[in-house]
């Protein structure tokens, strides 16, 4: 198993929820924005190519800034086999692809999208909330290659393991991946940054932050058991802890 970081960069998030897009010393634009990165996953299995979550839909005169990380990887996005979503917040899920028109053009035409369907349901209910794209969520809830799943927990392939675990969002997933004895855990966001595991906080920005704030303690001690690398979305530094 491989895992690259997709670097996105770092960015400013306000009250709103607008992103915009800032250098190592750029101060905040305003006193009630957060800096973040924002960084999706690359990870190569023997038979399979994974993206957790996609990242922002940022592109510049050198195409969509998704697909030209991919690029650097040698791996082009229709090689991509299977994209799994923590959740459906607009920076997580911006870059699966573009609207030309009223047409929505998928970057991921080869790969099976892996999507809770109350996340879904409750996502496409929060119409006006700044944290959703809601044109982009109708044109998700139709693609042919979304496989909506219903179990809480399961094996997506004897590789990739989910679980229905809520915090940040009301249904919002958690993923490992084991291969060759090394397991990878990805949170979103209720770990999305390493000093989340420095002080036990319930977030007001997560939907029950005393639920994400249990699920990290639980998942500190059992990476330190199992030896877990962890992905960190978020982080403005540490990509991957491992333990």
């Amino acid at each position: 198993m491989e895992v690259f970081p997709l670097e996105e960069g770092i960015y400013s998030v306000d009250k709103k929820k607008n992103l915009t897009l800032l250098t190592e010393l750029d101060p905040l634009p305003d006193p009630g924005s957060l800096r973040m990165a924002v960084r999706p996953f690359l990870i190569k299995l023997e038979n399979d190519l994974l993206l957790l979550d996609c990242g922002l839909g940022v592109h510049n005169e050198d195409g969509f800034l998704i697909t030209s990380l991919l690029k650097q990887h040698n791996i082009k996005p229709d090689q991509i086999t299977k994209i799994l979503l923590s959740h459906l917040h607009k920076d997580h899920i911006e870059g699966l692809g573009y609207f030309q028109g009223d047409s929505f053009v998928q970057h991921f035409q080869n790969a099976t999208i892996y999507l809770n369907k109350q996340e879904l349901d409750y996502s496409l209910g929060q119409m006006g909330n700044p944290s959703f794209n809601h044109d982009l969520l109708l044109q998700l809830s139709v693609l042919p290659n979304l496989y909506l799943m219903s179990d809480l927990h399961g094996h997506i392939t004897p590789e990739i393991y989910f679980e229905v675990v809520g915090g940040h969002t009301p249904y919002h997933q958690a993923f490992w991946i084991s291969e060759a004895g090394q397991i990878v855990f990805y949170g979103g966001d209720n770990l999305p940054q390493a000093h989340y595991l420095d002080y036990h906080i319930a977030y007001k920005t997560d939907f029950d932050g005393r639920k994400a704030m249990e699920l990290r303690q639980q998942w500190q001690e059992q990476a330190n058991e199992k030896n877990w690398k962890i992905l960190l979305y978020h982080d403005l530094k540490l990509p991957i802890i491992t333990f």
